[in-house]
């Protein structure tokens, strides 16, 4: 429920759905650890008493991507209204055996991160080609903006920085890219999710780290 002050202005957004994980069943220090890696405010840097005083959220909710093997694969997802609809999402991947979120440098072998990042951006630019062919045949963009969407086209590159955000589920790894494009051409960006199989990503996955045990 909003505040009544913020309710007041816009009648018709008086209440926001909010669906929020409990996490239990682990040991005490490491539940503890969890449970301040996933504290509302460390979602999207907003409290729940910040979204009651704001009228933009509409809903907050969330995903579970995998829970077993000691790994807990969550994406967190908001959207509101301003100016024009929006929606972002955050995504954790946490060890349950230590609390932490698991790293690049956790999971994959250092040697191999520049080569790995390689193969993902293949798919990424495979993607961007693929979309390129459909805005040529597509009546709904001005000509005029082909040439800047080209060139927003041509600035997304796949790189080491960005191994740091995967996925795990069952079916393998999925790489997480954002292509950070503008709300104006949003609707033109890249999907930017890359699975991977396990198998395929043997030569890549340090086996004492906490994907090692896919491999095996």
């Amino acid at each position: 429920m909003r505040k009544p002050a913020v309710a007041k202005h816009f009648p018709n957004r008086k209440t926001a759905v909010v669906t929020y994980p409990v996490i239990s069943g682990l040991p005490p220090t490491v539940l503890r650890r969890v449970r301040s890696l996933l504290a509302f405010k460390n979602i999207f840097d907003y409290s729940l008493d910040e979204y009651r005083n704001d009228a933009w959220l509409s809903e907050f909710t969330f995903n579970v991507n995998h829970n077993a093997n000691h790994l807990l694969d969550l994406t967190f997802t908001q959207s509101g209204i301003a100016a024009y609809p929006d929606e972002q999402s955050k995504h954790f991947l946490i060890d349950l055996r230590s609390g932490a979120t698991v790293a690049a440098q956790d999971a994959f072998r250092a040697e191999q991160f520049e080569t790995l990042a390689g193969l993902v951006d293949v798919r990424l630019q495979a993607e961007i080609a693929q979309r390129k062919q459909e805005n040529a045949r597509s009546s709904d963009i001005d000509p005029t903006q082909k040439a800047s969407i080209d060139d927003a086209y041509a600035a997304l590159k796949f790189e080491t920085k960005d191994l740091e955000n995967f996925s795990v589920s069952r079916k393998g790894i999925t790489f997480l890219y954002d292509a950070g494009f503008p709300h104006v051409i949003e609707a033109l960006s890249p999907q930017g999710r890359y699975l991977f199989t396990f198998a395929e990503l043997k030569p890549y996955i340090k086996t004492d780290g906490p994907l090692g045990q896919f491999i095996r």
